[in-house]
């Protein structure tokens, strides 16, 4: 198994890649992806989150309102690191669990981690920083996911900076332009993993 992780900042077109990188044979652990499934009904995390806030964070069909929840944490520090110590350690299980069940193979696997740079929790055979400047960025949350210009740039304070991310890659796929422009990248990116594969 070849083990490395990708990360970039909120924005910067993570999933693009990953899914890209996915459909040239690469086994993609998406940690975003983990977090919603344990947090569908009948998932564990979602099950120990209702004993802690109660079911007001629930919609009407059992799943999970997100929204309620960031109303909870959102202005109070001691409900989001209870929130952090119930969806961090079950997400961190599962992601381990599909890491071990590579182990044994031959396959790339990628790990695609919002803060792996800051995280620092897994140990990975290389770092592919997707590389978007920051006002673009900003520009693709308002446009794209419905945030206000406020929210997506509170949201990357939060996150490693660019150039804390950059000093960790291994190799950067720039993408500040359109997905047109991307797709070379992300094939330069596969020949680096291929050239690291070969090699081991």
């Amino acid at each position: 198994m070849l083990l490395l992780g990708l990360t970039g900042g909120i924005g910067s077109g993570k999933s693009t890649v990953s899914s890209a990188l996915g459909d040239r044979g690469a086994v993609v652990i998406d940690a975003d992806l983990v977090v919603r499934e344990l947090q569908s009904p009948g998932g564990s995390v979602l099950a120990a989150m209702v004993a802690h806030f109660g079911e007001g964070i629930l919609n009407t069909d059992g799943t999970l309102n997100r929204q309620a929840v960031a109303d909870i944490v959102f202005n109070d520090t001691e409900e989001l690191k209870a929130l952090n110590a119930i969806v961090h350690p079950g997400v961190g299980a599962e992601i381990d669990r599909r890491i071990e069940e590579q182990r044994a193979t031959d396959n790339v696997v990628i790990l695609d981690v919002p803060l792996l740079i800051e995280s620092k929790a897994y140990t990975t055979e290389g770092t592919i920083v997707i590389d978007t400047d920051p006002d673009i960025a900003v520009q693709r949350l308002v446009a794209h996911r419905g945030f206000t210009e406020a929210d997506a740039r509170a949201r990357m304070a939060r996150q490693a900076t660019r150039e804390e991310r950059l000093a960790e890659a291994d190799f950067v796929v720039p993408n500040n332009g359109t997905p047109d422009e991307l797709e070379p990248h992300i094939a330069a990116c596969w020949d680096w993993i291929s050239s690291l594969h070969n090699t081991d």
